[in-house]
């Protein structure tokens, strides 16, 4: 449930991998239409959830799996296949959309050659206001504030309304009819979307929201492998436990060449390697709750962690580096000065500036891969499900099968005549072919596909590289391991009014600055304890006990 400065699921995706990235941001302001009156717990019905078909417009060089695992290409398709037949627009007024974007403004539609192709295939006028995302919770919380609501909006990644479910019961169009089971197939691309990702939009027996889709996991960061078999591990499936991962590391770490084995932090790759829980556990039988600081699994990673620390096996001052200082850290591993670092998968191959491209830029002899949890107990979060939902307004029926006609275009997977337009723009002006068949942005094309369209709906995401087909071979070797060792985060099953308003903010912030303080010495592990009665007194008690209620009241199945 990856909710990456501000905390919202990108950094919450980083600093879950590695600890003293980021600061929590509290949820806006209370929903209208319930007077801010206290929400219930409740269990969500999965029995409502889309059918999941596995799309096949574009047959990959790497097949994935209904799973999760993705589809991997190491090449584009030459000639893009439509995945939308006609167009979903036609006769409809014009859609208004708003959402977040990371990018620089985006030339206007009339001079932006992009934007004019994907409206002359749909059909229609699409108005999208894009806001920087630092800026993106204060114009969400405006617009709600005025009732000037957009026809489909992303929700904020940082959380937007204290009383969501009340905000969406008064607001939004439930979606229900439209996507429930078998009826998502009349939206293909749609229905190629993982239930995982579905899961986190439904709340009660009602799915409110579109997934904007993401791997499933983010993986546990990035390790040097011509380091690793330098010390004698040419797989990671020969570090059996975090005792030999802690040997291992105590041989990767040579001061001297100012050489360390972790920048930055390693705490929730040592978790899922020790098995523990993402944020919450529940005993099926009994329908307890424990948080994941309270079990053993989590208490033995941050043991380990403070070890590591203690041995001097992390790169000085890198574990407090805040998120804004992410770009610091991560250039120490591309530069040689680590063996592991902390990140999200997505990094591993962005042109350019990803560990892939950067990493060979500098020492072609660098040979960076996914790292994997290791050990006989090791689990994957399920921290990378999506980036966030859209919702859309209510509206009458016409009108919300319009704006998931929509939602189905931009949610086109890979290599498909959709997806190539909205991430490359219109071939001979926003990019051209290379010498292996692969679309390179033109510098207007740079500007072009500014427009986030991906930020209103997404598949998940292909793997692809038009530079090493080595890299797109590990990512997918990647997750053919970790999709298989995903658990199910069951608290995602049940809604608790106090987690949604603090699970990602408040109590996120007391965890990560007080295992800071263990981890770097400040404090010892006498004080765990502490730390945890803290985390409980301030909002963990009180979610674990609307959970706990949720569940009595219905079984989320």
């Amino acid at each position: 449930m990856s909710r990456s400065t501000p905390i919202n699921r990108r950094t919450l995706l980083r600093t879950s991998l590695g600890l003293g990235l980021g600061l929590a941001a509290s949820p806006l302001l209370t929903a209208c239409g319930d007077g801010g009156a206290a929400e219930k717990s409740a269990a969500k019905s999965r029995q409502v959830l889309p059918s999941t078909v596995t799309a096949n417009s574009v047959k990959a060089d790497l097949p994935g799996t209904a799973d999760g695992v993705p589809n991997a290409f190491f090449s584009y398709p030459a000639t893009p296949a439509r995945s939308v037949q006609g167009s979903p627009l036609k006769g409809a007024k014009p859609v208004r959309a708003m959402t977040e974007t990371y990018a620089p403004p985006a030339p206007g539609r009339s001079r932006n050659a992009a934007w004019q192709a994907i409206e002359k295939r749909l059909g229609g006028t699409v108005d999208i206001t894009a806001v920087p995302a630092d800026d993106y919770p204060t114009k969400f919380s405006t617009m709600v504030a005025s009732g000037d609501l957009a026809d489909v909006f992303m929700y904020p990644e940082t959380g937007g309304v204290d009383h969501k479910a009340s905000f969406l019961a008064s607001e939004c169009a439930d979606l229900t009819p439209f996507l429930s089971g078998d009826k998502v197939k009349a939206y293909p691309n749609l229905a190629a979307i993982p239930a995982i990702a579905w899961q986190q939009a439904l709340y009660g027996d009602k799915l409110y929201g579109v997934p904007i889709t993401r791997y499933g996991t983010a993986g546990a960061g990035f390790y040097r492998h011509d380091l690793f078999k330098e010390v004698g591990v040419d797989s990671l499936d020969q570090i059996t436990d975090l005792d030999r991962f802690f040997e291992v590391c105590k041989e990767l770490t040579q001061p001297k060449k100012k050489q360390y084995a972790i920048i930055a932090g390693a705490t929730t790759m040592l978790a899922m390697s020790a098995g523990a829980p993402y944020f919450w556990s529940m005993d099926k039988k009994t329908g307890k709750f424990t948080a994941d600081l309270e079990t053993d699994e989590y208490r033995s990673a941050v043991e380990m962690a403070a070890k590591l620390y203690k041995a001097g096996c992390y790169y000085p001052g890198t574990l407090a580096m805040s998120g804004a200082q992410k770009a610091q850290y991560t250039d120490l591993f591309k530069n040689g000065k680590g063996a592991y670092v902390s990140d999200g998968m997505p990094a591993y191959l962005q042109p350019a500036t990803g560990y892939v491209d950067a990493m060979a830029a500098i020492d072609k002899s660098f040979d960076v891969r996914p790292f994997v949890p290791v050990g006989k107990n090791a689990v994957a979060h399920p921290d990378n499900a999506t980036l966030s939902e859209s919702y859309v307004q209510k509206a009458p029926k016409e009108r919300v099968e319009e704006i998931l006609r929509l939602l189905d275009f931009i949610a086109a997977p890979f290599g498909t005549e959709e997806f190539t337009l909205i991430n490359y723009g219109v071939e001979g002006t926003d990019h051209k072919r290379d010498a292996k068949g692969n679309p390179v942005l033109t510098d207007r094309g740079s500007q072009d596909i500014g427009v986030p369209w991906g930020k209103l709906a997404s598949g998940t995401p292909a793997i692809f590289s038009t530079t090493s087909k080595d890299a797109v071979g590990y990512v997918h070797e990647a997750y053919t391991k970790l999709i298989p060792m995903l658990i199910k985060a069951d608290f995602l099953d049940y809604t608790s009014p106090t987690w949604d308003s603090k699970g990602y903010g408040s109590l996120y912030t007391i965890k990560l600055d007080g295992l800071k303080d263990i981890i770097s010495g400040r404090k010892s592990m006498k004080d765990y304890d502490a730390l945890v009665k803290d985390y409980l007194a301030k909002g963990g008690e009180q979610a674990r006990s609307e959970f706990e209620e949720a569940a009595q009241k219905g079984t989320g199945k």
